[in-house]
């Protein structure tokens, strides 16, 4: 177990070496490339082993938990770690036409693999502290991959990027201290029983709060989000593609993880509040967009305003609403990966990723206008595709509770989500450009490189969409497995008295 576990971690890593000593070779890409393909197997095999035993662990250096470094998958984690695979090699193979010789050179590949393996830890890891290395390892290799290149964009977006995740590791670091301190361990599984026979509950839900925060700004939730529309559009393709679709999911994965497995004593507050932050985080993402006139930027503030329905599946915390929050979890990584994709060869089309700037590409090149309304319209939440069953699902979870304000809220939401895919479409594809403008991608692998993993994303989402019911019941095994975490914390610890 500890070796399926461990793979999908050695494997970037090794190749981020790798990667780094043929930076100035034209082979470093293509052991990147490589390395995701390897990693991509790993990850499989993983989920196979994980479907298999629904739980399992792996104790480092063979200390026994929660003594140890603990790594651990439940269906949740694997699926995650299989979805962060998929998107690593769609990424990988973009590159191989949007990361130029400088940025190669400066460490784009080597980068690259060490934020894989970052997102992939925080997925496994078995305790809080492990959880902050994670995030750390996250954090300097995005930030490197946010500045590469040097833009004074870059430099501004990066410096309020790194500044608002700084104060998030501030109040991680005190949570994991103050959790310390009242129950002598950090193992999450161990925790999940300590923290319930604290005395002091009030303190347990401070603590709770000073997660939710820190957390708060991974995930990029109101009013905590200003730092993602700030810095997403400022790298290259590749670099927002993987991070839109990746790094504020490693937030959501740890608000639900900590907030079904840890905090669950004070139900009333804690998720009253999580409600309430979905709500305003649909609603400020959604506006956001709708006045935005740039590409990438439309695109950044709709990751703002689709985190908010994860949420809500959180905060209502029942079997249907966590069905619908995994479900939407990861229809929106492949979805909005794409998108952002999607902009980048726009983006090399016409010039320019403003949208009065830009034209034409209904006409130049109709297979990307094809390519771009399905995850457009998914996104939307239009019938049949993946994000229609996910808005479903979250907006009858909440009309089960009697929540009529908050689904006429995920309603509206998803309205205007199709006013801001209209108006790309409108200005990007059905418009002309406004110089004239009909180029066509440039080289063989430039247009395979480009094309073929926005096919392939494309293609995922139609599949979830037209055949929804093996995800949605794979979805709802991993929200049973949140609600009752039992067969997590006997996997971890072994059989209780």
């Amino acid at each position: 177990m500890s070796w399926v576990l461990s793979l999908p971690l050695i494997i970037p890593f090794a190749t981020a070496v790798f990667a780094f000593l043929l930076r100035n070779s034209p082979l470093g890409r293509w052991t990147s490339l490589v390395g995701s393909s390897v990693g991509l197997v790993a990850s499989i095999a993983l989920m196979s082993t994980v479907l298999h035993h629904q739980v399992i662990t792996g104790q480092m250096g063979n200390w026994p938990a929660p003594f140890g470094i603990t790594l651990v998958a439940d269906l949740l984690s694997a699926v995650m770690v299989l979805i962060t695979a998929i998107t690593g090699i769609a990424v990988a193979i973009y590159a191989l036409g949007d990361i130029d010789e400088t940025r190669e050179r400066l460490g784009y590949h080597a980068l690259f693999q060490v934020l894989i393996a970052g997102v992939t830890g925080a997925f496994l890891t078995g305790d809080l502290f492990n959880l902050y290395v994670w995030f750390e390892v996250m954090l300097i290799a995005s930030f490197g991959l946010l500045v590469l290149g040097g833009s004074r964009e870059q430099i501004d977006g990066g410096v309020k990027y790194v500044t608002l995740n700084l104060i998030s590791t501030i109040m991680f670091l005190t949570g994991i201290g103050l959790i310390y301190g009242l129950t002598g361990t950090l193992n999450l599984a161990d925790l999940s029983g300590k923290l319930d026979a604290v005395e002091n509950q009030g303190l347990v839900t401070v603590i709770a709060m000073l997660f939710m925060v820190a957390f708060g700004v991974k995930a990029a939730v109101f009013p905590l989000f200003f730092w993602l529309p700030a810095s997403y559009h400022t790298p290259s393709f590749a670099v927002s593609a993987v991070f839109a679709g990746l790094l504020t999911k490693v937030g959501v994965y740890a608000l639900i993880r900590t907030f079904t497995l840890l905090f669950d004593g004070d139900v009333g507050l804690t998720h009253t509040i999580l409600l309430w932050v979905a709500g305003f985080t649909m609603v400020t993402g959604v506006l956001g967009a709708a006045v935005q006139n740039d590409f990438r930027k439309i695109l950044s503030f709709h990751i703002v305003s689709q985190i908010g329905y994860m949420i809500m599946g959180l905060a209502l915390l029942t079997p249907l609403a966590l069905l619908g929050a995994v479900f939407y979890l990861l229809h929106h990584i492949i979805v909005k990966a794409n998108l952002f994709l999607i902009a980048g060869v726009a983006k090399q089309l016409t010039g320019s990723t403003e949208l009065a700037k830009i034209g034409g590409l209904y006409r130049s090149s109709p297979l990307l206008a094809a390519l771009f309304l399905i995850p457009a319209f998914s996104l939307a939440g239009f019938p049949p595709l993946s994000g229609f069953w996910a808005k479903y699902i979250l907006v009858k979870a909440s009309l089960d509770e009697e929540l009529w304000f908050l689904a006429f809220v995920a309603l509206a939401v998803g309205l205007m989500t199709i006013f801001s895919m209209t108006k790309i479409w409108a200005e990007v594809f059905w418009k002309a450009h406004p110089d004239g403008r009909q180029p066509a991608l440039s080289g063989l692998v430039g247009r395979t490189s480009l094309i073929v993993p926005i096919a392939g994303l494309a293609l995922m989402t139609m599949v979830v969409g037209l055949m929804p019911e093996p995800f949605v019941t794979f979805a709802e095994q991993s929200a049973a497995q949140l609600l009752d975490p039992t067969p997590y914390i006997t996997t971890v610890l072994g059989p209780q008295p």
